[in-house]
Parts: C-alpha cells; sequence; structure tokens
C-alpha cells in the first residue's frame, strides 16, 4: 500500500490592516476561510485519514477542526516541523513583501529562516510520517511558503524564492498553494530519494478566491 500525504494549506485569514502576520498570535480564518476549509473537508470526506497534524498557529488549527468536524475518532496533533515561517518583516504591512516579490528571505537580517530551513524541517515531518504511518494516509494542515519550499525540496528543485510561484510546472494549477488547497504526496516504496506523485486539489471555485498571505 502506498504512504500518502496531505498537505492543507489553512483557509483565509482575517487581516484587516493587511499585515504580514507570520507567527504574530490573534490572526483567525475569515468566513471565506472557513467555507475554505469547509470544502476541503468535503474532498477528504471518503479518505481513511490515519492522523492529522497541524501547525500551532490559530488559523491552522481552526482549519483542522473544520476537516475533523466528522471525524469523532481523530484529534487534531500539533507539529512545529509544519510551523509557519519565522522571518523578519512579520509584522509589517503586506506591502513590504509585495514589494519584493514575496522575496522574504534575500538580504534579510540573520536569526531568521531561510528557504533551505524551511524545507528541511518540513521533509523532516514527511520522513517522520512515511515512517510512523506507512501505508497509509496523513493529514497536515500547513502554510503557503512551508508547502511550496517543501515540494521544491522533494521534487529535487532548488529552494530558491523566486521559484514558489512556479508550481503550476509540476500541477499545481495555482503556481502557488491557494488557501484551503490539498497537496497530496504519493510514495509507493520506502526508499528515502523517492519523487512522490503529486496531487494537486483546489476544492472551490473562483468565487471562493481572495488574497491571501502564508
Amino acid at each position: 500500500m502506498p504512504t500518502q500525504i496531505s498537505f492543507i494549506r489553512h483557509g483565509h485569514v482575517d487581516n484587516p490592516q493587511n499585515i504580514i502576520y507570520g507567527r504574530l498570535p490573534g490572526f483567525s480564518l475569515s468566513d471565506t476561510g472557513r467555507l475554505q476549509a469547509q470544502r476541503a473537508a468535503e474532498a477528504l470526506r471518503d479518505v481513511p485519514l490515519a492522523a492529522l497534524f497541524t501547525s500551532p498557529r490559530e488559523r491552522a488549527v481552526q482549519t483542522a477542526q473544520i476537516l475533523l468536524a466528522a471525524r469523532p475518532n481523530l484529534t487534531p496533533q500539533i507539529n512545529d516541523l509544519i510551523d509557519e515561517i519565522h522571518i523578519y518583516l512579520e509584522g509589517h504591512p503586506a506591502a513590504a513583501g509585495a514589494a519584493l516579490n514575496w522575496d522574504m528571505y534575500t538580504g534579510m537580517p540573520t536569526g531568521y529562516e531561510q528557504p533551505e530551513d524551511i524545507a528541511a524541517r518540513a521533509e523532516r515531518f514527511i520522513t517522520e510520517m512515511r515512517r510512523d504511518y506507512a501505508g497509509q494516509h496523513v493529514a497536515a494542515v500547513s502554510h503557503g511558503d512551508v508547502l511550496a519550499f517543501v515540494l521544491l525540496r522533494v521534487l529535487g528543485e532548488p529552494q530558491r524564492p523566486n521559484l514558489k510561484h512556479t508550481l503550476a510546472r509540476f500541477g499545481v494549477t495555482d503556481d502557488y498553494p491557494a488557501p484551503g488547497s490539498i497537496v497530496t504526496l504519493t510514495y509507493h516504496t520506502a526508499a528515502p530519494d523517492e519523487i512522490p506523485e503529486l496531487h494537486y486539489l483546489r476544492p472551490y471555485g473562483d468565487e471562493l478566491l481572495l488574497p491571501s498571505l502564508s
């Protein structure tokens, strides 16, 4: 049996001041974000999940709770390996990120994460899942850049900031994982260097697609 890991990006966030919230507390799902999470839950309804993990951020935990509303046998498990990125621009206006074409890494002060750091910890999570849940299907709620950089990593691509919005070439039809989207990695062997099959799904139409930060 293959080992499958479905990464779900949390839903759209209530962010009226339009700032780069990063790991700041107090940022929860918007009404649209809850609808996106519900659509993801519907898309995964018939998937026999063995476990569901989540970033500790409020928006991710809320998404996980919606995903598990119809699964009383499971509870969300917090895992820091899929936490939000740790960046210098946290708390700055979103315009600051847009001015950099969302490269929030190049030239930033030391002490903050770089794409390689993010990809490495997310890859450790994948390694643990493949070991602990071999032949099963697990899900994990995480964040946009985390998903983008780990996908580049497991597909054997460089973890460069300018590549994180170029994922359409691998089947991520939005170029970058949309809020509430599902990226499923399927591994058929235990080989550590196996390149997984990738399936991307945005389980809603453009009517729910709103601009969102990580």
